[in-house]
């Protein structure tokens, strides 16, 4: 198990699951921070999904939760999700244009609440996030 030490070097090696473009099974979600929003747009193929045509509800969770945290390493505060909830509105298409989008919403001390959402092509939101993000000081390496 990695020590306090270890996780609070944070390093990026770009093999995350959500976001990693090293990783041969990840969602490779390319982030980019716009108007203080953490936004990426993606399709989610069909090796991702549940029943057929719809995302697995696991995956919706992790990219929401990614939208938050990674806006947040991005931002060079890097946090761990410390309590997550997702709602789920309707069923997210696989192979469809999606957005995902964070944002914070309210900060105290090292606790950051953010809000995230996943928004289909005609707008609608299929699943929402909110989430107490825990930032930890870095150790320089």
């Amino acid at each position: 198990m990695p020590t306090d030490d270890e996780l609070r070097k944070m390093e990026d090696t770009g093999n995350c699951f959500a976001c990693g473009q090293n990783n041969p099974i990840g969602l490779k979600l390319d982030f980019k921070i716009i108007s203080n929003q953490y936004i990426a747009k993606t399709k989610v193929d069909k090796n991702y999904q549940s029943f057929g045509g719809v995302v697995h509800g696991g995956i919706v969770s992790t990219m929401l939760d990614e939208a938050m945290g990674g806006y947040l390493f991005k931002t060079g505060e890097p946090a761990f999700t410390g309590k997550l909830k997702i709602r789920y509105r309707k069923p997210t298409p696989v192979g469809m244009p999606i957005t995902i989008r964070g944002w914070v919403e309210n900060r105290r001390r090292n606790v950051v609440e953010m809000r995230s959402e996943i928004i289909l092509e005609d707008g609608t939101i299929s699943a929402e996030g909110y989430a107490k993000m825990v930032v930890v000081k870095t150790v320089e390496g």
